[in-house]
Formats: C-alpha cells, sequence, structure tokens
C-alpha cells in the first residue's frame, strides 16, 4: 500500500478543489468567480421605463376623455330642455355615458396592467357635471320601516308617556352614593331636612340637605346592627327617633344623630306560645310608629307575630297579634302598618291573605281577606288611605296590586 507525500498533496490544491468534498458538503461552484452588478445602472434603467409607460399611460387617458366629453356635448346639442321629461331622459343619457366613459377606462387600464407600475391613478372629474342625489355620492336612500318596526316604536312611545316617574313635578335632581350593595331601606325626615339610608353592606348613613356640599357626602354612618342586613328605616312623626328593623330578632331605636335609645328583648325560642314571650325570636321584617302616640311602635316577625312595642319599656312587648289560616294554623306575617287614627292594625301573610285588627282587641281579626294576593308571594307593602276606608297593597309578583273598600 502507498502513501501519498506532501508533493502529492501540495498538487492537488494547487489544482482545485477536491470534488468529493464539494459532494459531501453539498456546495458546487468551487474555484469560480463571483459575478459583480451595478446596482445604479439597474436602477436607473428600471426608472426610465416606469416614466415611459406611464406617460404613455396617461396619453392614453387624456384621449378616452377628450373622447368622451365630445360625446356628450354632441349629446347636450341634440337634446333640448323643453320638459321636465325630457330632463329626466338627458339625466339618464349623461349617466349612461358616464358608465360608458368609466368601462371604457376600466378596460384601458385593465389591458395597461401589464404595462403599468404601481398602483392605478385616480380618474379625473374634470368636465363632468355633479348630480347631487347620484347613489355613488349620498348612497342608497335607506329602506322604508316594516309594520312591526313602527308598531314597536308606537309601544316605546306609549310607554314613556305613560311612566309615572316622567309624570313627576321634579325641578332638581341629584344622586347619592349609599354604597356598593343593595339599597334596601330610606327614611325621610317628617320637615324634609334629613334621609337615612340602609342596606345589605350593614350600613345606616345619615344625609344632611343644608349641611351637604357639591360631593353629596353623607355626614355620619354607622353599623347600629353589627352584621344584620337593614330592612326597614322609619323616622317618628316628631322626627327625634328613628325605628331600625335588621335581620335580627330585636329591633332598635336610635335618636337623630345615631345614638341608641331603646333595644327590644329577645323572646325565648323555646316556648311554645308565641304570646307568652316577651319578644320576638326570629328574623324581623319590617315596623312603623303609631301615628298618634309618641313611643309606640310595631313589628312583624318569622315567628308569626306582630307585636307592639314602647320605647319606655324595652323588656317586654305592650301586645301580641298572632295571624291565622282559616284553619287556625300559624302564618308569617311579612309587613305590617297602622290606620291613619292608630286604631287599626293591618298585616299581610304569606299565604297571601290581608288581616286587621282593632287594636284593643288582639284575639281574633276584625277583617280577613282570605286571596288578597297568590300564596307563596311576600307581600311587600300595606298602607292606608287617608280616610281610613282603602286599603292599598303591593304583591311580591310584578304589578299586583290589590284595593280593599271597607267601613269601619
Amino acid at each position: 500500500m502507498e502513501r501519498s507525500g506532501p508533493s502529492e498533496a501540495t498538487g492537488s490544491d494547487a489544482s482545485g478543489p477536491d470534488p468529493q468534498l464539494a459532494v459531501t458538503m453539498g456546495f458546487t461552484g468551487f474555484g469560480k468567480k463571483a459575478r459583480t452588478f451595478d446596482l445604479e445602472a439597474m436602477f436607473e434603467q428600471t426608472r426610465r421605463t416606469a416614466v415611459e409607460r406611464s406617460r404613455k399611460t396617461l396619453e392614453a387617458r387624456e384621449k378616452e376623455e377628450e373622447m368622451s366629453r365630445e360625446k356628450e356635448l354632441r349629446q347636450n346639442e341634440d337634446i333640448e330642455p323643453t320638459s321636465s321629461r325630457s330632463n329626466v331622459v338627458r339625466d339618464c343619457s349623461k349617466s349612461s355615458s358616464r358608465d360608458t366613459s368609466s368601462s371604457e377606462s376600466e378596460e384601458s387600464s385593465d389591458s395597461s396592467d401589464d404595462e403599468l407600475i404601481g398602483p392605478p391613478l385616480p380618474p379625473k372629474m374634470v368636465g363632468k357635471p355633479v348630480n347631487f342625489m347620484d347613489e355613488d355620492i349620498l348612497g342608497a336612500l335607506p329602506p322604508p320601516l316594516n309594520e312591526e318596526e313602527e308598531a314597536e316604536e308606537e309601544e316605546e312611545e306609549e310607554e314613556e308617556e305613560e311612566n309615572p316617574v316622567h309624570k313627576i313635578p321634579d325641578s332638581h335632581e341629584i344622586t347619592l352614593k349609599h354604597g356598593t350593595k343593595t339599597v334596601s331601606a330610606l327614611g325621610l325626615d317628617p320637615s324634609g331636612a334629613r334621609l337615612v339610608t340602609g342596606g345589605y353592606d350593614y350600613d345606616v348613613k345619615f344625609w344632611d340637605f343644608a349641611g351637604m356640599d357639591a360631593a353629596f357626602k353623607a355626614f355620619r354612618s354607622l353599623q347600629p346592627c353589627e352584621c344584620h342586613q337593614i330592612k326597614s328605616l322609619q323616622y317618628s312623626n316628631t322626627g327625634d327617633m328613628i325605628l331600625v328593623v335588621s335581620g335580627s330578632s330585636q329591633a332598635k331605636v336610635i335618636d337623630r344623630d345615631g345614638f341608641e335609645v331603646m333595644e327590644c328583648i329577645k323572646g325565648d325560642q323555646y316556648i311554645v306560645d308565641m304570646a307568652n314571650t316577651k319578644g320576638h325570636t326570629a328574623m324581623l321584617h319590617t315596623g312603623s310608629w303609631h301615628p298618634k302616640i309618641k313611643g309606640e311602635f310595631m313589628t312583624c316577625s318569622n315567628d308569626a307575630t306582630v307585636r307592639t312595642w314602647e320605647v319606655e319599656n324595652p323588656k317586654k312587648q305592650k301586645s301580641v297579634f298572632k295571624p291565622r289560616t282559616m284553619q287556625g294554623k300559624k302564618v308569617i306575617p311579612t309587613t305590617c302598618t297602622y290606620s291613619r287614627d292608630g286604631n287599626l292594625i293591618a298585616a299581610a301573610c304569606q299565604n297571601g291573605s290581608i288581616q286587621i285588627w282593632d287594636r284593643n282587641l288582639t284575639v281574633h281579626p276584625k277583617f280577613h281577606y282570605k286571596q288578597a294576593h297568590d300564596s307563596g308571594t311576600d307581600t311587600s307593602c300595606v298602607t292606608f288611605s287617608y280616610d281610613g276606608n282603602v286599603l292599598a297593597s303591593r304583591g311580591g309578583r310584578l304589578k299586583t296590586f290589590f284595593l280593599m273598600y271597607f267601613s269601619i
């Protein structure tokens, strides 16, 4: 076996690249001289070609526009404006001639696409009359409204007219920010100087309109019932006390500055007869002040009782009213109120009934209406008329009202 010496390796390098190495590495053209390009000459040649082609295209378009203007002038000379009908015909001819010229220009532009470099130039509007009713300029007219759409618009207008909020003769309006959760209770001072609000965030806030600035902020905020949602707030007739009813079983009375005056006692939940307990044993729903007697108020609860209280005696209720069904079973009152003279007490119950007692007789109701509202829907409000002969109630379902006429 022969070995190649240094002289042989040198001779192979001088003769050229190894062909086996080129095949292995995948490169070709070893040892060839690189081509050179004159970029400036190429750019100059390209620019001249583009300028020449653009000039030819512009000349062709100008000739086409001159021909189209001549055609329009000939048509205008042949047709005289003798009537409105002739004017319409003339407009139609002009539009047709414009369509023809535009189509011809499009064809010429299509034919010259191979020669033109860059985006096509916009067509000139020289010599063309402007028609302001042209759809190309203003767009098509909107389609007429359907009968259903017209009927819906009429209904919306009627609803806006019938909206009772629009009938309120208000001159000024402000928005008070209570908090981030639902506002569940409002109470207005009899003089109209203060407002108290309560919500699901357990807060009770006091607003003084006379001392309010542009920030519209409450001057006091407190949580009188700790972690219980506020359900009802009501000023007394004299405006010096506020009845606070929450989700607990104990109602509270605070003064107009937020300081506690009294708290009702909690009853014994292990006693069967609720008349023998000293207070409520379950969650409260609402409360109301007596319209004539100062310091007397009423509350209703999930323990199926309506109780009257005196501010001077927080350790025991004054009287107990127990709503019952026609079969004598317990039923939970959801709201209660006094009559205008304070002689009657009305309560709406979960079975849809409304029961009215004489304030001094707690045994049997004086009036019992079984189907005032649907059973299972919580009636949220009852109120007497000023003459005391009509009772209005608001049911748990939307737009459910009940008016009751009776004579005492």
